[in-house]
């Protein structure tokens, strides 16, 4: 079997993963269901890095060949060519921001590359409510989740690199605080198919401890009960309250398992169109699946700046809702629901002859009823 039938067989098979685990779940006669919904913490870890992962979907695991790799697939930044710093927003609901930022460096004549990065989310100043006070006990709260990572990665071939990352998760929700340690790993192939670029890539993230809890807030008095009556010669049991400290249960990192396909339908000089595909597993939800496109374009009317048009989707079918309500039969999905996971962006660069460049990416996506978020990168090369 020669190499262009291998890759044809491996891309058919990866296309028609999500199709086949779909009519697998639609197919089951079992009534149960043992997905851990709502038994993980640091769900942030989730979001992303930056606006062209958000508008690419799961399937810029394969196409991560930049400082984004140190987020989404430590595979793939073994093929960063310049040294780069990048930092993004992603303006998230309810007022919440997820902050990150990243350096990475290739060595070794280009075949490594290692990196570091950083990356924040959460709100401040919340007010505090009991069932005393509904409008507010006069205290505020905040929540900080913060990461730290470091990576490297390697080409071991000229079509094939690996790599890792590990990272220290820090959780503080208001007087209460946790941490772990959390390791990612990827793959990236990368070939021609037809002449053009075809790109295979699988990674599991957020394979670590578990989160466990502590602080001040869990330290609490409690008022004695009744006691029984003492024995003669016994002293009397102290009134009052008991201190206690409350003991939390350890929850689990959101562990991600991706595989995904991107192929260059369309490659010119300076430019491409890049179909992709992906299926994903997490550990709180069914397997899910989506597909996405990149147009890019460098050195326009032969200058120095480039142009990108990002799109994609992505299905999760834990979100789905049942097609028949239990009262009238009937159910008609919102028509955010219906747009759920729809994300497009693009992006502009500007490349000097000297190697210095500079990039501006955006990305919108829709997040069912919660709305819609923004995602907004900027980049650095040398």
């Amino acid at each position: 079997m020669n190499r262009s039938t291998v890759l044809n067989v491996a891309m058919a098979a990866l296309l028609i993963a999500p199709a086949t685990a779909v009519a697998q779940q639609n197919n089951t006669t079992s009534s149960s269901d043992n997905t851990g919904y709502g038994t993980t913490g640091a769900e942030f870890l989730l979001l992303g890095a930056n606006a062209r992962g958000m508008a690419l979907g799961g399937g810029y695991i394969a196409m991560a060949t930049e400082i984004g790799g140190l987020n989404a697939n430590p595979g793939a930044l073994a093929l960063i060519k310049r040294p780069g710093v990048q930092g993004s927003q992603l303006q998230y609901v309810g007022d919440t921001k997820l902050n990150f930022g990243g350096l990475a460096i290739p060595f070794g004549g280009g075949s490594s590359a290692i990196g570091f990065s950083i990356g924040s989310f959460g709100f401040s100043d919340q007010k505090i409510y009991d069932a005393q006070n509904p409008d507010g006990t006069g205290a505020f709260y905040s929540v900080q989740e913060t990461f730290v990572s470091g990576t490297i990665s390697k080409n071991f071939s000229d079509r094939f690199s690996v790599g890792i990352t590990a990272k220290g998760v820090m959780d503080k929700l208001g007087d209460v605080s946790g941490s772990a340690f959390a390791v990612d790993f990827g793959t990236h192939f990368h070939s021609q198919l037809g002449g053009r670029a075809v790109r295979f890539a699988f990674a599991l993230t957020n394979l670590g401890t578990n989160l466990h809890y502590s602080g001040q807030a869990l330290n609490q008095k409690i008022a004695r009960k009744a006691f029984p009556d003492t024995l003669p010669g016994d002293s009397d049991v102290p009134s009052g309250s008991v201190p206690v400290e409350y003991s939390t249960s350890p929850f689990s990192l959101p562990t991600l398992f991706r595989v995904a396909v991107a192929y260059d339908v369309v490659a010119v000089r300076d430019a491409r169109l890049t179909l992709m595909g992906e299926f994903n597993q997490m550990r709180t939800n069914k397997g899910a699946y989506g597909g996405g496109a990149e147009f890019a374009a460098d050195h326009v009317a032969g200058t120095g700046f480039g142009v990108a048009l990002r799109g994609s989707y992505s299905s999760n079918p834990s979100l789905a809702y049942s097609d028949k309500d239990v009262v009238s039969g009937s159910y008609t999905k919102p028509d955010d629901e219906k747009k759920a996971g729809l994300a497009w962006g693009g992006g502009i660069s500007f490349a000097a002859k000297s190697g210095f460049s500079v990039g501006f990416d955006y990305a919108w996506k829709k997040v069912g009823l919660l709305g819609n978020v923004n995602f907004y990168t900027v980049s650095l090369g040398w």
